[in-house]
């Protein structure tokens, strides 16, 4: 069996990209990093600082050098922030430069998981569920687009979501690799979505 690419996890705020990253990265022996997190270190400011001072557009710049700094690294596993698939630059480079992992979570579940998170800019307003329903609608094709594979995480331990991902990924580098799950069997669908 081949060595697994680096890994790449894409999906809307709340979808549990950063746990799920940490136990996979953990599972493979490889560095870990979230995008969102490795751009507050380096500019040692956090993400509503940086939207307070220099916008969305200053904090997407700031996105686009960290996504192509650290998708240039091997091997790794990379949690990206939801709004990353906006930019054409990070998409390519997710797509160019490993296995690209859509994390699909419902926007109850959003709702949920990210409700008492302050650190979210985009979600400080009054009607958050509105404000999901329109990022999934504008995001979703581009998550799809860039994506090698889609995992649903609602309702789901964080462990059996990776040891899906898992099972999935070895079956597109080694498509002829045995596999004990009968979800695994035949011909890979990255548009198809695990339940």
């Amino acid at each position: 069996m081949q060595d697994l690419p680096n890994l790449f996890l894409i999906g809307p705020m709340g979808a549990g990209k950063s746990t799920i990253g940490r136990l996979l990265a953990a599972e493979l022996s490889r560095q870990f990093f979230d995008s969102d997190h490795a751009i507050q270190d380096r500019c040692g400011a956090d993400i509503p600082w940086i939207f307070d001072v220099e916008g969305e557009q200053g904090f997407r710049l700031r996105e686009i050098h960290m996504i192509d700094e650290l998708t240039r690294l091997s091997p790794v596993v990379v949690a990206t922030g939801g709004g990353a698939v906006l930019c054409e630059e990070n998409r390519r480079a997710l797509r160019e430069r490993g296995t690209v992992v859509y994390l699909l979570t419902t926007v109850d579940q959003q709702l949920k998981r990210t409700a008492k998170d302050r650190n979210r800019p985009l979600l400080q307003c009054a009607n958050r569920e509105q404000v999901l329903n329109d990022m999934f609608a504008q995001r979703d094709p581009l998550y799809r687009a860039t994506s090698d594979i889609a995992v649903r995480t609602d309702r789901r331990s964080p462990r059996a979501v990776v040891n899906e991902i898992l099972r999935r990924v070895h079956r597109l580098v080694d498509p002829l690799e045995p596999s004990s799950s009968p979800h695994s069997a035949g011909p890979l669908n990255h548009n198809k979505v695990s339940q």
